[in-house]
């Protein structure tokens, strides 16, 4: 044999590091394995541990449906919500607005009836005031005149007064009888609708004056104004019926004394009282005697 022939090795082939990795980390696993179980022996035996599942619930309805059903009805609500509150305060507004209306109205409607009622009363004062120094001039000229007439003959001598009727002799007979009647009522009240004995109006005096003749009259002064038969107020006799307004269709009457002066109810504030013609000049006359 040459001493240069191949003389096979004994040395082991040399193992690739891949290979020596791969084994290392079987040998570690399993290694590991054998220490868990030892441990896993040796100590106590503990409970299992249950295990919880839970389950979530299936959604069966349209989520997206549903959401935008309950945003829109939201959404409407608070619009009817809205409405409302605004119809509510346009009430309250409108409510205040006529109480306040109301009220202005009836404070100007008093204003104006006090304003009226002043004004009124200041021309009565005045116009009574007028009448009044009317009727003291006219009582002197009256008297004057009276005292002319034929007093004691029995005739009738009648003289002009200035356009206050005539002034004749002291009446006589039922004529007396009327008349003194009526001036006995003088200061007595006037009631409307009264015929005595303790008051009376106007018509209500008028008649009890000539039941006191035994003549029955209409009730009303419209229908006293109608009786009998007209006469100018330059032929005033005692006893005739003086009216203010039209024939059948008066609103006052009164009785012709003589002398130019009747008696008459004139209102709830003087009552019944005794007044020259030119005090409130009559309108015309009818006689029943």
């Amino acid at each position: 044999m040459s001493h240069t022939a191949h003389i096979p090795s004994h040395r082991k082939p040399r193992r690739s590091a891949s290979k020596l990795a791969v084994r290392a980390g079987v040998a570690g696993g399993v290694l590991s394995t054998l220490a868990m179980a030892g441990t896993a022996s040796a100590s106590p035996s503990a409970e299992p541990v249950a295990e919880t599942t839970l389950e979530m619930p299936v959604l069966t309805a349209d989520l997206g449906a549903d959401v935008s059903s309950a945003v829109t009805t939201a959404a409407e609500n608070t619009r009817l919500a809205a409405v409302e509150g605004e119809l509510t305060a346009q009430e309250e507004t409108a409510r205040t607005g006529a109480a306040a209306e109301a009220k202005q109205a009836k404070a100007d409607a008093q204003q104006k009836a006090d304003a009226e009622k002043k004004a009124k009363e200041e021309a009565d004062r005045k116009a009574e005031s007028e009448r009044a120094a009317r009727s003291s001039a006219r009582t002197t000229l009256a008297s004057t005149s009276a005292s002319d007439s034929g007093s004691g003959s029995g005739s009738s001598v009648t003289k002009p007064s200035r356009g206050t009727g005539t002034v004749t002799a002291p009446a006589t007979g039922s004529a007396a009888a009327i008349v003194n009647f009526a001036r006995a009522q003088v200061g007595k009240a006037y009631v409307l609708g009264g015929t005595g004995p303790s008051s009376f109006d106007c018509s209500g005096l008028v008649g009890a004056a000539y039941r006191q003749a035994g003549i029955s009259l209409p009730r009303m002064s419209q229908d006293q104004s109608a009786a009998g038969t007209s006469v100018s107020l330059g032929s005033l006799q005692p006893g005739d019926i003086l009216y203010w307004g039209s024939k059948g269709n008066a609103y006052h009457v009164a009785v012709y004394v003589g002398g130019g002066k009747y008696v008459g109810a004139q209102n709830s504030k003087t009552g019944i009282v005794e007044r020259s013609l030119s005090y409130d000049k009559p309108t015309g006359a009818v006689r029943i005697l």
